[in-house]
């Protein structure tokens, strides 16, 4: 919305700085962070209020867990919140992939804060059927693809672009669609499915948003894209703006869910946050490369499937407890312990995940 100030600028005054993304950036990161500082308590009590015993806590988790009874969950609405008025305020509002990203968060937001309500209010961990929310995610996500091939320039529509490869491009046709669906429906369950230890799947988010960010201002600049041998996507670079604001936001929240936390994101959070990350890897070209950086949820989701599959085969567990955060915890990591490595584990996966761009 600011940018249009530029309009009144002479290319002289301060106007003219809103043309700049990384400018605009910033003001997002700094905007979407107040917001969460500001309104931050007031939705906690809100919340605290409204929803009683708070988040039900697994009967079968680890014991430590209990003392976690009375937590209110729906903080993930504060993030949201922060990263939409944020993104609304400094992004161009003319821009497709700047809407297609907010469309996807919120979409996946509001089935999270569903499924929140629904386990709040029937106080159990039930919630959304697995089904149903898996059917309205693949919903979203198809629009959302296609809406990616229909904005992508004619050369790299339903095109999958390898990492480190710049010249190789495999034509996937049709088959592109579902590709970007799983990649956006599994980022928003593996995100959901991290998100199970106080701090645990915010910080990770933080730092594969920042990432991408960089990425997508990369990738839609045709300087850096020629000289890091990556495809130009136009008009990507006002991703970084969204991103910025993410992780605004998402600093405000950890300054509520560090533990002990005050307030869990929930699936309103998580949800939201895993699929735009997912769509941001979609419009930018880096689906390969977002398994990279985001591999620790890429391992947290892994860790479920084949704790299911080799239960349901054999009757017997990989697995003390999946997600895998909590075989750790099983094993006697304390939590903080859990917590801090997984935070370096997704450190280093997202510096790996940036040497792409350039090993040659």
């Amino acid at each position: 919305m600011l940018y249009w100030l530029t309009q009144l600028s002479d290319g002289g005054d301060v106007f003219n700085l809103f043309r700049y993304i990384t400018v605009r950036a910033g003001g997002a990161f700094f905007v979407a962070l107040i917001f969460g500082f500001i309104f931050g308590r007031p939705l906690i009590d809100l919340l605290r209020r409204r929803q009683g015993k708070g988040q039900p806590i697994r009967d079968d988790g680890p014991e430590t867990h209990f003392a976690k009874a009375g937590t209110p969950t729906m903080g993930g609405v504060l993030i949201l919140g922060a990263v939409t008025v944020a993104t609304l305020m400094f992004g161009r509002l003319d821009n497709p992939y700047v809407w297609l990203v907010l469309f996807v968060t919120i979409a996946f937001g509001a089935i999270g804060f569903v499924d929140d309500y629904a386990k709040v209010s029937a106080g159990n961990a039930k919630g959304v059927p697995g089904r149903v929310r898996l059917a309205l995610g693949f919903v979203i996500a198809l629009v959302a693809g296609l809406v990616a091939v229909w904005v992508h320039p004619p050369e790299l529509e339903n095109q999958l672009a390898f990492p480190v490869f710049a010249d190789v491009l495999l034509n996937m046709g049709w088959v592109f669609i579902p590709f970007a669906m799983i990649v956006i429906v599994g980022s928003a369950n593996a995100v959901n499915l991290t998100d199970g230890l106080d701090g645990l799947a915010i910080m990770p988010v933080m730092i594969a948003a920042g990432t991408l960010g960089v990425i997508a201002y990369a990738v839609g600049r045709t300087d850096f894209t020629e000289y890091l041998g990556v495809h130009y996507v136009p008009g990507t670079g006002e991703l970084l703006i969204f991103c910025a604001g993410l992780i605004g936001g998402g600093l405000g929240f950890l300054w509520y869910n560090a533990p002990p936390a005050a307030v869990f994101m929930g699936d309103t959070g998580s949800l939201a946050l895993g699929g735009a990350l997912g769509t941001i890897a979609v419009v930018t070209k880096h689906e390969l490369v977002w398994a990279i950086i985001g591999g620790l949820f890429v391992v947290e989701a892994l860790s479920v499937i084949i704790q299911v599959l080799y239960f349901k085969s054999t009757g017997k567990r990989v697995f003390l407890m999946a997600p895998i955060h909590h075989h750790f915890e099983k094993k006697g990591w304390a939590e903080p312990q859990v917590v801090i490595r997984f935070w370096i584990i997704a450190l280093i996966l997202a510096l790996i995940g940036l040497a792409t761009l350039k090993v040659r």
